[in-house]
C-alpha cells in the first residue's frame, strides 16, 4: 500500500478533532488521508438469541447499516471541503478495533487517534483502544484530544488572539541522552522542519546513589553531574542539528524525571514527541512510565514513536 496518513474515526468529537489534525499533517507531508471506521460486532452477535429477543438488531447500534457508512462519508466530504488539495479516502472495516487499527498502522506513515480531553487545560483520557494500539504498533501514533484546533498549534497573533496564520509553536521532544534513539529524535526534527519551527528537547537525569550520599560534604558534585548530562544531551542532538540546520534547538537537561516538565512545556508546544521501546514477548507490548504520564496529561497532540 502507498504511504498514507490514517486516522481512526468513530463519529465522536475526539475522533473528529483527530481527523482534522490528520488532514493538516497529510497536507504538510503531501500524502493522502485514509479515514478508517472500524465496525465492531455487537455483544448480541456472540451469543445465542434469547426467547422473544430474536428481532433484527438496531442498525444504528451495530453499525451494520448504511447509517454508519453515511456518517463516514459525510466526515470525509467535510474534510475534502476544508482541506482542498489532499486526497481523502473513506474506508470501513469489520473487526476488533485494536486489531484493525494496529494492522492499518503497519501500512501507514502515521496513525492518528482521538482521545477525550480532561478539560480546557487538562490532559488526555486515553481509553483501552488507544493504549492498546500504542502498545502494539511499531509505527508512530499521534493522539489528539477533543477540541484541538489548528490555532492551538500556533503562536498567538500580535494582539494575543489565537490564529492558524502565525508561526507554529515548537515541537517538544523527550530524549534520553544516555540512550538516544534515532527513530524518536529524527521524527521530532522532521516534524519541526515541516512546520518551520524550533525544537525543545528535554532530558531528565538522576544522581547516582553514591553521589547523593556525598552531596552534603561536596555540593559541587551536583554541578559536575549536571554539566556532564548537559554535554551528553548536546552530543546526542549534534548529528541532527547538522542534518537540520534550519531547526533552532533549545536544550533543557533537568535533574529528576522529565515527565512533569514535558507536561508543563506541552502548553507551549505544537506537538510532543516521546518514544516507546518495542518489546516482543508473551505478554505483549508495554508503554513506559514516562510515555504513559505524557499521554494522560499533556495538552498538545502527542506522538509516540516506537523503537527497538
Amino acid at each position: 500500500m502507498s504511504p498514507t496518513i490514517t486516522v481512526g474515526l468513530d463519529g465522536s468529537p475526539e475522533s473528529r478533532a483527530a481527523a482534522e489534525w490528520a488532514a493538516r499533517e497529510a497536507r504538510l507531508r503531501g500524502l493522502p488521508l485514509r479515514v478508517l471506521h472500524v465496525r465492531e460486532p455487537e455483544p448480541e452477535a456472540r451469543f445465542p438469541a434469547l426467547p422473544g429477543r430474536n428481532q433484527a438488531p438496531d442498525p444504528e447500534r451495530t453499525g451494520s447499516s448504511d447509517g454508519r457508512w453515511g456518517v463516514l462519508e459525510e466526515a470525509a466530504d467535510g474534510l475534502r471541503l476544508r482541506h482542498t488539495g489532499i486526497e481523502v479516502v473513506a474506508d470501513q472495516t469489520d473487526g476488533r478495533a485494536v486489531d484493525v487499527l494496529v494492522e492499518a498502522a503497519a501500512d501507514a506513515d502515521l496513525l492518528v487517534l482521538g482521545s477525550r480531553g480532561l478539560g480546557p487545560v487538562g490532559g488526555f483520557l486515553v481509553g483501552s483502544v488507544g493504549l492498546g494500539v500504542v502498545a502494539r504498533t511499531e509505527r508512530p501514533v499521534v493522539l489528539v484530544r477533543a477540541g484541538e484546533q489548528a490555532a492551538d498549534e500556533h503562536e498567538p497573533d500580535p494582539a494575543g488572539i489565537p490564529s492558524a496564520a502565525t508561526r507554529y509553536r515548537p515541537v517538544l521532544l523527550g530524549v534520553d541522552a544516555a540512550r538516544p534513539e534515532d527513530a524518536v529524535i529524527g521524527f521530532a526534527f522532521e516534524e519541526a522542519a515541516r512546520r518551520g519551527t524550533g525544537l525543545h528537547a528535554v532530558h531528565g537525569w538522576n544522581l547516582p546513589p553514591y553521589y547523593v550520599h556525598g552531596l552534603p560534604a561536596a555540593p559541587e558534585l551536583y554541578d559536575e553531574v549536571a554539566a556532564a548530562e548537559a554535554e551528553a544531551l548536546t552530543k546526542a542532538l549534534q548529528p541532527w542539528r547538522e542534518r537540520y540546520p534550519q531547526v533552532e534547538v533549545e536544550e533543557e537537561p533537568i535533574g529528576g524525571s522529565p515527565s512533569v516538565r514535558l507536561v508543563e512545556a506541552s502548553r507551549g508546544a505544537s506537538l510532543v514527541v516521546v518514544g516507546r521501546r518495542i518489546r516482543r514477548g508473551p505478554f505483549g507490548g508495554r508503554i513506559g512510565a514516562l510515555t504513559h504520564a505524557v499521554l494522560h496529561h499533556a495538552v498538545a497532540p502527542v506522538a509516540v514513536v516506537a523503537h527497538e
